[in-house]
């Protein structure tokens, strides 16, 4: 089975991008296809780069980005949200005049359209968090 799956609450502020992490690596596990991971609202955040949690917990941002590197899962970051929340990759802080980006490997921005056409092209769409 497809799975696409949505992440719309910040990682740690909300339980959203943890639980939604573990279910991915889950349905991994039991054979399912998870091609593509859209970051939605506060969900966004878990693309940044700079966030520096202490060492003895979590780095969702960091789990994220090697599980979408182990199997090859398209992490979408949406572009209206990360622009308010200042999220920027190379290419948008270049368009919007800022002079650094703040994007993690394995994330990239896009539009919407991502997000409806993973819900097009998989069986079911989860969502984690509002």
């Amino acid at each position: 089975m497809k799975i696409g799956v949505v992440i719309s609450e910040g990682p740690y502020t909300h339980q959203a991008a943890d639980t939604g992490y573990h279910f991915v690596k889950a349905a991994l596990a039991k054979g399912h296809e998870v091609p593509r991971v859209f970051f939605y609202h506060d969900g966004v955040n878990v693309a940044t780069r700079l966030s520096v949690p202490p060492q003895d917990e979590r780095n969702i941002q960091k789990n994220w980005t090697e599980l979408a590197k182990e199997h090859g899962i398209d992490m979408v970051v949406c572009i209206a949200a990360a622009q308010r929340r200042g999220l920027l990759d190379e290419n948008e802080a270049e368009r919007q005049g800022k002079d650094a980006n703040n994007i993690a490997e394995g994330f990239r921005i896009s539009g919407l359209g991502q997000l409806i056409e993973m819900a097009i092209q998989t069986d079911r769409l989860v969502m984690f968090g509002d």
